[in-house]
């Protein structure tokens, strides 16, 4: 085994073990919310059937959630020095663009700058996948395009970073 496999498959393990622990954090709660809702109202088998094409849209949008937020993580947490940047980043990124996205549009009108921000890009396609009205103008296809750029350009920058050997920390 090569030591650039070795740093590929030392970069998978880590992303496939951060993924799987926000998964428990986002997508477990969810399944549990779901199914003691359900439980606790004593809901029959109708009620199951009505809605689990929401569950599932749901479901989707929830691990599209741990994919994107796991590959902006561990590509801030590649370029950082000390381990409070990676956090501080991460924060940063999901609610400045958010923020900033929000002024332009209370400004001038237009949420085309919304396909800057993972988590509005993530919401319109979580709005999309349950059946929601969106409440973005600008079209779904963007937010598409959005994510996987993101998830593209933080997986290229880990594997970079990791194949170089350039990570500051682990």
């Amino acid at each position: 085994m090569t030591a650039r496999t070795a740093r590929l498959d030392y970069t998978a393990m880590k992303y496939l073990s951060v993924a799987v622990v926000l998964g428990f954090v986002i997508v477990l709660s969810y399944f549990v919310y779901y199914t003691s809702a359900i439980v606790f109202n004593g809901e029959g088998w109708a009620y199951l059937v009505d809605t689990l094409p929401m569950f599932v849209g749901g479901l989707v949008a929830g691990i599209l959630v741990v994919i994107t937020y796991t590959s902006i993580g561990l590509a801030l947490s590649s370029i950082s020095q000390s381990r409070f940047f990676a956090a501080i980043a991460f924060l940063s990124v999901i609610y400045g663009t958010k923020l900033l996205a929000m002024l332009i549009e209370t400004q001038f009108d237009t949420s085309i700058l919304y396909v800057l921000s993972p988590y509005d890009c993530l919401a319109q396609i979580g709005q999309w996948l349950l059946g929601i009205d969106s409440n973005y103008n600008h079209p779904l296809a963007f937010s598409l395009v959005s994510i996987i750029t993101i998830n593209a350009v933080c997986i290229a920058l880990l594997v970079a970073r990791v194949s170089s050997l350039e990570v500051t920390r682990e």
